[in-house]
This record gives C-alpha cells, structure tokens and sequence, in this order.
C-alpha cells in the first residue's frame, strides 16, 4: 500500500488519500495552518484502524467493550445508540474518520466555515452566519435536489447510503441521507434507514451473500441486494414507507436532525434543509 498522497484541488481545496480513505477538504479562514493540521492527523489513521480492523468488524451490541484508538472510539460512541439490531461500528468508518480531521484542523485554528467529505460522508463545522449547500445524486448521476444547512441547525455530519454506493446494503433505497449532530453518527443512521427502504422477498429484488460479493466484508452471509427491477408505484410507495418510519423514529429519539429518501422517482423528506428536486415528492 502507498503512503498518503496529497493534492490541492481547484477551490483551494486539498484532497487527501490513503489506501481506501480519500477525503477533499475545503475552509475558510486559515487554510495553511488548517491544512497541516489535517495532513498530519491523517497521515496515523489508517494504520490505527487497521490494528483494531477485527474487534470494529465484530457485531456491536451493548456490552461491547469501548476499542482503543480515537477513532475507533467515535465509531463505537457513534453506533451504539443503534444496536437493538445488526450492526457493527463499520458503519460509522467513513463518517468517524471526517469528524477525526475536522476536529484537528479547527483545534489548530479558528476557522469560520470547514468540511472533510469522505466519499460523501461530510463532517461540518458552520460559525454563526455560515451556511453549507451540497447537491444530491442519484445513480445515474442525476440531480436529487439541494441540501442547505445553517448554522443555527446544529448538524456537524451529512451521510449518503443506498444502492451504489460505496458499502453494501440490505435495502433498495437509491439514496438516503441523513444529517446529524457530527459524520459518524449520521454514517450510521443513513446505513440503517437505507437498509429499512425494503420489500422482503419481492421478487424484483435480487440478493446475495455478502460474502460472495467481497472478501473484506462485515456482514458475513448475509444476504445484501445486487439488484432491483423496476417497482409498481405502490410498491416503491410501501418501500420508501418502511424506510421513513425507521427515520421518524430516530428523528423522535434525537438521534439524528434530518433525513431525505429517494427511490425510483420518489421520495420521502423529513427536514426543512433538504429540497428535492424530482416531481413526485412526497414529505413524510
């Protein structure tokens, strides 16, 4: 494996990579300093999470022991309000790894806006009067519509799962997202939510285990979708359902501030920061 390579992007942007990991970061205020800070931080963190790659693999329920290492303590902190079913702190990797650089980099300098995305997991930091606006994509790169956070919102974390993305899923979802308090924790709801976006035995949806699909899974045999066919409206309407209730209730408990869910040309919203930009929009 190759060290970290580290690249300026247009925008002023820097983008850092290494090995799985590859994050643009963009801020305003000290860029130098904010920069460094977050090369540096980086420059560790693979090598902590592989150490402990096997325990963070392993099933979360509440008597698991707090790992070691910094960020695999935020993965831990961050999945285990959600362990009543399957999970394990995996889910939260790309989100905990952004809150990890953000947090270096507005610890070394005060800055006024800032945000690490990792592969589309977004850890925010918005001072008073700061705003972020981000686009939603669909799998074939069309426009979802637009998602705009203030300051005064309290989100620290934007995560996007479903169907095409990087992780596998147990749902059909083409997109969630989901904002949150910080990364981690809305990595981990956008997981759940997307694989709650489901019809069990439909005969549209196509399965496999997980295992035959990567080597390096978490999720062992479990069966993970690989495909779906074109639903009936009210098929896709029962689907989309099924997901926002598990979305209504994790926004009941606080556990995350918003989430947007689309599939197949629909779509459920709960959340004033998110404005979908398909027809047929249905707020939940």
């Amino acid at each position: 494996m190759t060290g970290v390579q580290a690249t300026m992007l247009s925008g002023n942007r820097l983008h850092l990579q290494h090995g799985p990991i590859d994050l643009v970061i963009g801020v305003d205020g000290n860029r130098a300093l904010a920069f460094d800070a977050a090369r540096s931080r980086f420059d560790t963190i693979l090598a902590e999470l592989v150490t402990g790659l096997e325990a963070l693999r392993q099933p979360l329920d509440p008597d698991s022991p707090t790992p070691a290492g910094t960020v695999a303590n935020r993965m831990h902190t961050a999945a285990l309000p959600f362990c009543n079913t399957f999970l394990t702190r995996m889910a939260a990797v790309a989100g905990a790894v952004a809150d990890e650089v953000l947090q270096a980099m507005t610890n070394a300098t005060p800055l006024r806006r800032a945000y690490v995305n990792n592969g589309g997991d977004i850890a925010l930091h918005l001072t008073k009067g700061e705003r972020f606006t981000m686009a939603m994509a669909g799998l074939d790169g069309g426009n979802l519509g637009r998602i705009k956070i203030g300051h005064d919102d309290g989100i620290g974390g934007i995560a996007t799962s479903g169907q095409g993305g990087r992780s596998l899923s147990f749902g059909i979802a083409e997109s969630v997202s989901i904002l949150a308090k910080n990364a981690a924790t809305a990595d981990v709801a956008a997981t759940l939510v997307a694989n709650a976006v489901d019809l069990p035995n439909h005969p549209a949806i196509h399965r496999a285990p997980a295992h035959d699909l990567r080597d390096d899974t978490d999720l062992g045999g479990r069966l993970v979708v690989t495909r779906c066919d074109p639903l009936s409206a009210t098929d896709i309407k029962t689907a989309l359902n099924n997901g926002t209730r598990n979305a209504r209730t994790m926004l009941t408990s606080q556990k995350i501030h918003a989430a947007a869910l689309f599939l197949q040309g629909q779509n459920r919203t709960l959340g004033s920061q998110f404005t979908p930009q398909h027809r047929t929009i249905a707020h939940a």
